[in-house]
């Protein structure tokens, strides 16, 4: 088996392979733009194993290498960092780290979601970054309304607070501010229902998502994204974060003979 440490950037890779067989050891650079990498990792013959430090902007490397049918170790960056003593930090001493994990067997993979659950994460945090500006826009809306003495919190967006509102006496770029925002504001509200929705059907197809919307106070939202946590481990999440997100009191709904009643 080819045994590859690779220490991965957004331009280029650097690389230092292992062949377990013969024992030769081949150090390299590879570019991305120009697609040294992808011919490199394309001309390899054999099961191939790459190990690389959990890092950001990898899709496209991920799916490359699947295609191929090499096979990716995903390393958590902090645990292989601190089992190297030496405090001088460098491309070709990163990537001889990596390898080394690799072939005492002793990397620390972490969990790694599927192509389908990181689509599911793109839905929510899309829907998360939409109700954001919706909520932004309403806050505006809000600050023109009482600076003019209307104070109507939640009303202010039903049909009869609209009215007021758009009836307000205010100063032409006033004016044109509040219309350009309700404007906003009604562009967001279709695609976020669209969104509910979607999250609703993937809430629903999951058995532990509908067992957690049966509690008061979590829906699909909540339900959704406590079973991607779940799956990645809570190990990967320090106490203090699980108990802010309510990770104990959903966890805590899955427990058999926890019902709506208790």
């Amino acid at each position: 088996m080819l045994i590859i440490g690779c220490d991965f950037h957004t331009r280029y890779q650097q690389i230092a392979m292992m062949d377990e067989a013969t024992g030769e050891l081949i150090e390299r650079r590879l570019d991305h733009e120009s697609g040294e990498a992808q011919a490199f990792y394309h001309n390899l013959q054999g099961p191939v194993r790459v190990g690389i430090e959990a890092t950001g902007p990898i899709r496209w490397f991920e799916r490359f290498l699947a295609e191929l049918g090499h096979e990716l170790w995903m390393g958590d960056s902090a645990k292989i960092r601190a089992s190297e003593v030496r405090k001088q930090k460098t491309d070709e001493r990163d990537v001889m780290l990596i390898l080394d994990h690799l072939l005492a067997k002793r990397s620390p993979k972490i969990w790694v979601p599927t192509p389908a659950k990181r689509d599911l994460r793109q839905l929510l945090w899309h829907r998360h970054k939409l109700v954001c500006l919706r909520t932004m826009l309403g806050n505006q809306l809000h600050a023109l309304a009482m600076s003019e003495g209307l104070c109507r919190k939640k009303k202010l967006f039903t049909k009869k607070g609209r009215v007021e509102l758009i009836h307000l006496g205010l100063a032409p770029w006033a004016s044109r501010r509040r219309e350009e925002l309700l404007k906003l504001l009604d562009q967001l509200e279709p695609g976020i229902a669209e969104l509910d929705r979607a999250v609703m059907e993937e809430a629903n197809r999951r058995e532990d998502a509908v067992l957690l919307m049966t509690h008061p106070g979590i829906g699909p939202v909540t339900s959704t994204s406590f079973n991607r946590v779940q799956q990645a481990g809570r190990k990967r999440f320090n106490k203090n974060h699980l108990e802010t997100t309510g990770f104990h009191r959903v966890q805590q709904a899955l427990s058999p003979g926890s019902g709506p009643g208790g």
